[in-house]
């Protein structure tokens, strides 16, 4: 049985909510930026973007057993973004969102920040391998490319 369903305008701040939860604990140790973790960063600008209509709603999907546990966006063949939440962690709901998202939509790449070591090893033990590419997002913020086999 999955609990994985499309999201909704009503999913929007528990989206939000689990994306900046995350940004802050396993972002803001690198980057330590107050301004924009604590300001800029908030859970109903981010609610914002998951208006109905939006191109971030039409592309989310949540784990949702009755609590919306986690979150993956999609855009093609890659994964803009997959958090869930951290009280949730380690619990297979990360692998089961991103293995619906390899079988249902043929995702087979993403971005990773360099640093989030959790993350590449994540994305690792579920197929996808370091390509040698990497950008520099918003002049500091370096991410390096995965892609699936």
């Amino acid at each position: 049985m999955t609990h994985i369903r499309h999201a909704t305008e009503s999913d929007a701040s528990r989206i939000a909510e689990i994306i900046v939860t995350n940004y802050r604990v396993n972002f803001y140790p690198f980057f330590k930026n107050d301004a924009f973790y604590f300001g800029e960063l908030n859970v109903l600008d981010t609610a914002k973007e998951y208006s109905a209509g939006s191109t971030a709603l039409k592309n989310t999907f949540v784990y949702d057993d009755g609590i919306i546990k986690g979150i993956i966006r999609i855009s093609g063949n890659e994964v803009e973004k997959l958090y869930v939440e951290p009280l949730f962690q380690n619990q297979g709901i990360g692998a089961k969102l991103l293995r619906y998202a390899v079988n249902n939509f043929a995702v087979n790449e993403l971005w990773v920040l360099e640093y989030n070591k959790q993350g590449m090893d994540f994305y690792h033990r579920n197929g996808f391998s370091l390509t040698g590419e990497k950008i520099i997002e918003d002049e500091f913020v370096p991410l390096l490319k995965m892609k699936r086999e």
